[in-house]
Parts: C-alpha cells; sequence; structure tokens
C-alpha cells in the first residue's frame, strides 16, 4: 500500500473500575494534566500532546481498553481507510461527534479490539499562565510527576499475532517492523511489532492463550531521556508503587523501559529512545529471546505476572506450563515489548 492512511496514535480510553483513585494517580505520581469531565469519563494531557487529551478514564467494572483512536492523515485518507476496513469484511459505525474531536469510524479489529479513525480534531490552546516559550510546543514543560512528554504506544493480546498484524498492515497501511518466537518453535510467533510511522511501533501484539477478545497488554508513554526514566523509578519508590519490570531496554524497538500498575490494576509503562526507521521497503526482522527481544540486558527475568492482560482471565495469556523453566521466552528475557 503506497498511500499512508493513519499517522499516529492520537488518544486511548481505558475502563477502570477506581475511577478517582486511578484519576489521581495519573494526575499525581504520572503527571498528566486534567483537562475535562464528561458524564463517567476523566479526559487528561501529557504537556506534549497538541490535541486536546491523549488518555480517557471512564469508569466501569473492570480494567480493559475501551478503545484506541488513530489519526487519519487526512479527510481523504479517513474514507479511504473506511472503504478498506469494510471491504475487508469488517463492519464498523459512525460517531458523528465526541468531545474534542470530528467524526470517527469505530469498529473492532481481528482481535476483537476497538479501535477509532477520525481526522477532524481540536488542538490544545494553552493558557497564558502554561504558554511555553518553545513556539512549537503546545504548553511549557510540566513539573510534577514523571511528566511524559507524549503517549507512544499500546500493546494488546490476541491469539493470532501474525494474523492480526497483518490485517492492520494490508488494511491501514501499519508497518510490520519485528517479531519474536520462543526459542525451541521459531514458527510459533509471540509478539510483533506494527507502526503507523517512523517509530517502532504505536501498536504492540503479543500473543494471548485465554479464549477473551481485545484484551490490553500494556499502555505506554515517552519521556525525553534515560536519565528522566531512572528519576521516574525513583518516583515510584518514593510513592510505594512497585516496580513490576525494568528499568531496562528492549532489543525490540531498542527502547528504555519500566512497568508499573495504576491503583485499578491497568499495565501502564515509562519508555524513552528507540530508533527512528524511515525505509519504505522494509522486512520485519525476527528475534528469538537470547538475542535480547524483550530485554538486552539478560540478567533480567520478565516476571510471570507480566503475562497479565486485561481484562482478568480464568486462563493465562499464557499457559503455565510454559512458564518459567520450559518457556525460554520468559526465563531468557523474552516476551512483549
Amino acid at each position: 500500500m503506497a498511500t499512508r492512511l493513519l499517522s499516529h496514535l492520537a488518544h486511548v480510553e481505558l475502563n477502570v473500575p477506581k475511577l478517582e483513585e486511578s484519576t489521581k494517580f495519573f494526575k499525581e505520581v504520572l503527571g498528566l494534566t486534567e483537562v475535562s469531565r464528561d458524564g463517567n469519563s476523566v479526559y487528561l494531557r501529557c504537556w506534549g500532546d497538541y490535541y486536546v487529551y491523549s488518555l480517557i478514564l471512564t469508569q466501569a467494572e473492570q480494567p480493559a481498553l475501551a478503545h484506541a483512536a488513530w489519526r487519519t492523515h487526512g479527510p481523504e485518507e479517513l474514507k479511504e481507510a473506511v472503504a478498506r476496513i469494510e471491504a475487508s469484511g469488517v463492519k464498523g459505525t459512525w460517531i458523528e461527534k465526541s468531545p474534542h474531536h470530528g467524526p470517527a469510524y469505530a469498529f473492532k479489529g481481528p482481535g476483537g479490539h476497538p479501535v477509532e479513525i477520525f481526522w477532524e480534531v481540536e488542538r490544545y490552546k494553552a493558557p497564558d499562565e502554561l504558554k511555553s516559550t518553545f513556539p512549537d510546543r503546545p504548553q511549557k514543560m510540566t513539573n510534577h510527576g514523571i511528566a511524559p512528554r507524549q503517549l507512544d504506544h499500546l500493546t494488546v493480546a490476541t491469539q493470532d499475532v501474525v494474523k492480526m498484524g497483518n490485517w492492520f498492515c494490508d488494511t491501514l497501511g501499519f508497518r510490520f517492523m519485528a517479531t519474536t518466537s520462543i526459542e525451541r518453535d521459531p514458527s510459533r510467533i509471540v509478539f510483533g511489532v506494527i507502526t503507523t510511522n517512523e517509530k517502532s511501533h504505536d501498536l504492540g501484539i503479543g500473543i494471548d492463550f485465554s479464549p477473551l477478545p481485545g484484551r490490553l497488554h500494556h499502555l505506554a508513554f515517552w519521556v525525553e531521556s534515560h536519565d528522566e526514566l531512572l528519576t521516574s523509578a525513583d518516583l515510584l519508590i518514593e510513592n510505594g508503587v512497585p516496580i513490576e519490570f525494568g528499568p531496562g531496554k528492549h532489543g525490540i524497538g531498542e527502547q528504555g523501559y519500566l512497568y508499573f500498575r495504576e491503583p485499578s490494576g491497568l499495565r501502564i509503562e515509562v519508555n524513552t529512545g528507540g530508533y527512528r526507521n524511515y525505509v519504505p521497503d522494509w522486512k520485519p526482522v525476527h528475534w528469538v529471546p537470547t538475542a535480547g527481544s524483550n530485554t538486552m540486558y539478560r540478567n533480567l527475568d520478565m516476571p510471570h505476572a507480566m503475562m497479565d492482560a486485561f481484562p482478568l482471565a480464568a486462563q493465562g495469556a499464557v499457559p503455565d506450563a510454559d512458564l518459567p523453566d520450559a518457556n525460554p521466552w520468559a526465563k531468557q528475557s523474552g516476551g512483549r515489548g
């Protein structure tokens, strides 16, 4: 597909059982700013977001992905994307108006994950006290909490990593950047990354052996340096927030990472760095765990809890029989990115 239909991940809505506790966490620990409320939903932004918000928290019974939204390259690209989605056999619906952006086409991808695509959007206009001395910044850099500059990516769980990745690439013009398999069976792909732009990924796809569709693994925010990543770890410790995994460095994507949970139980990642890739005919690189697909620091074993996806299922995303000794991608630092 020569035409680039989508530009970037614009915002994500999370379902949270503990709305007020989660909102407080995202504001005081993560350092996001609340911009508005609408019914049972809270809209928040990073200081570097060019649109009004990048995160929506919505009251719900269990933690889950409510939807992820990508902005298209233009109005014609929105029409083309919708036509391609429907030609693939997926039927969505139009949402004519949402807070701070225009009409969106909502559908579920092959893994059952709710997705929206849209073009029209309201740009953030900072009040005088938040205007930056950098003309191309939407507002001043905040100085509380972790204070990520922007939303980075989300990683989801699905029963067929390659099938889902290929659908997004063939239908919406994502690029497949890399995959990883378990060590003893190179044909068994357990993780892949796809992207709409020059980043290594704005959508990660991990294996899921549970019967529940549409599950979320984590949502990631980007900070500007590895020093900020390490400071984020200090801040979490000082606030009594357990660190689930990291700090470390992924092989796939080459980002520094740090994983933890917010009060409703959802996994959040803070990451930094990573490569930029502009090659239009890029061929996906295949990794194995011992090469460092999930962490280049081989002494960091990924904990079993990192297999959790949301909402939680009676079965784990990966069968217990595969963890940890029987499965090198857990024992030897492979798995999701």
